[in-house]
């Protein structure tokens, strides 16, 4: 009994030893600095993407997010989703403007103030952070030199005020420079690395990676409202690339790319209408005119442009089915040009249609509807000839069947009058048709 219970102590003292051991020897999650790479204009696809990124960088155990940005600008819906991303992040944000020759132009200035750490590489800049829709892309030189054209109307003061605060904001939060913020925002100004630097706009002008690590190493940030010590001493740098949702959002959302998808998607619905049973071009045509109606809903649409296109497509539809002699068709392709050059705002940075795309489609649609209305007037000016009469001068095979001779012509099996000196499977003319025989000779 004594034995049993010795047994039993040192089974239970071994298998705690064991557990023990175990806990020991599990492996920890190194802790990493996670880096988010951000080319190109801020659209819905790059705000996915980051979005994305950093629930994957709390997952991971990152102990610091790189934002490494170079970018003209972008959308303003776009961007504030970013930031919100920034400031609700349990991880604190390094925004990196690299390499040297990059920039974080206007969206890119507001990312950059939203971050716990702002820094550039040298030879980069950042700044011109005025909204861009209170620019006048129409007005002439004579009246940009004018000084009542700097008069500023009530929209485009709120729109400045509003950005103005937007900044400010961002700047008292991270204590950064909010004088000149404001000034980026109604005065488009733009710093050099060195000068931002010098200023209190960035924290810190790094080579690297490895050496941004290096010298924010043991500096206090605020982290969703407490003081947060940075470890980033040695921390080995993990790439977060952008997974096929956000690859496929970056291609569709594209603006170009939507304007061609919604052309294919009407070009397949009108083959499709016009030649029923076709199948493939309707198939096309509708995934083509979903995908381009999805990605026009997250992009900045100017729905009176789009709505004009839709007329204009309508115009031209309607010429196809019901002639009018090209007054339906010219409309249709004028509504298509001026829709077109409507159909993105002002405020889309880096999201605008090239003219040189529109004058490509308008010129395709413009010939599409010179070939409609030239089949058309064809078809006015043939003498309609219908029943047996249509078939004289055709050409057709003999057959012989049950010794009789017959004609296949036209998908139709006629029987001949005159047997002399034909042959089976020989081509033959019809010359004359009686009743329900056929007069045909040698060709």
């Amino acid at each position: 009994m004594r034995k049993f219970k010795l047994i039993s102590v040192l089974l239970i003292s071994l298998g705690l030893w064991i557990l023990m051991q175990a806990s020991v020897a599990q492996p920890v999650s190194k802790k990493t600095a996670a880096v988010l790479d951000i080319k190109g204009a801020i659209g819905p696809a790059v705000q996915d993407f980051i979005h994305r990124g950093l629930i994957q960088a709390q997952k991971s155990n990152a102990a610091v997010v790189i934002l490494k940005i170079d970018t003209p600008g972008g959308l303003s819906k776009s961007m504030r989703g970013i930031i919100k991303d920034i400031l609700a992040s349990p991880v604190p944000i390094m925004s990196y403007v690299a390499p040297s020759g990059a920039r974080a132009a206007s969206a890119g200035t507001y990312i950059l103030y939203a971050s716990q750490i702002a820094a550039m590489a040298p030879g980069t800049n950042l700044g011109a952070a005025t909204p861009v829709s209170i620019a006048s892309p129409g007005a002439s030189k004579d009246k940009q030199k004018d000084k009542k054209a700097k008069q500023k109307t009530a929209s485009q003061l709120k729109a400045i005020n509003d950005a103005k605060a937007y900044i400010r904001g961002l700047a008292q939060l991270h204590g950064r420079n909010v004088k000149w913020a404001e000034r980026a925002v109604s005065h488009a100004e733009s710093l050099s690395a060195k000068e931002a630097l010098k200023l209190n706009v960035i924290n810190v002008i790094a080579k690297n990676i490895p050496d941004l690590l290096k010298q924010v190493h043991g500096r206090q940030v605020l982290l969703r409202g407490q003081q947060v010590r940075l470890q980033t001493q040695d921390l080995p740098v993990k790439m977060i690339h952008p997974d096929w949702r956000t690859r496929f959002l970056a291609v569709i959302t594209d603006p170009s790319v939507a304007y061609i998808l919604l052309m294919v998607g009407f070009y397949g619905l009108f083959f499709e209408f016009a030649n029923p049973g076709f199948v493939v071009p309707g198939v096309a045509g509708a995934v083509c005119l979903i995908i381009s109606l999805y990605a026009f809903q997250l992009l900045p649409v100017n729905y009176a442009g789009l709505a004009l296109i839709v007329l204009g497509m309508a115009f031209m539809v309607a010429e196809a089915f019901l002639p009018s002699f090209g007054a339906l068709g010219v409309g249709g392709v004028i509504a298509l040009a001026i829709g077109s050059v409507m159909l993105m705002k002002a405020e889309a940075v880096a999201f605008g249609i090239p003219w040189e795309l529109i004058v490509g489609v308008v010129l395709v649609t413009a010939l599409f509807l010179v070939l409609i209305l030239q089949l058309a007037f064809r078809s006015r000016c043939q003498p309609v000839v219908s029943g047996a009469e249509n078939m004289v001068g055709k050409v057709g095979v003999l057959k012989i069947s049950d010794g009789e001779l017959w004609v296949h012509v036209m998908g139709e099996l006629w029987q001949v009058e005159n047997h002399e000196g034909l042959k089976d499977g020989q081509s033959v003319k019809i010359i004359a048709v009686k009743g329900l025989l056929l007069q045909v000779k040698e060709c």
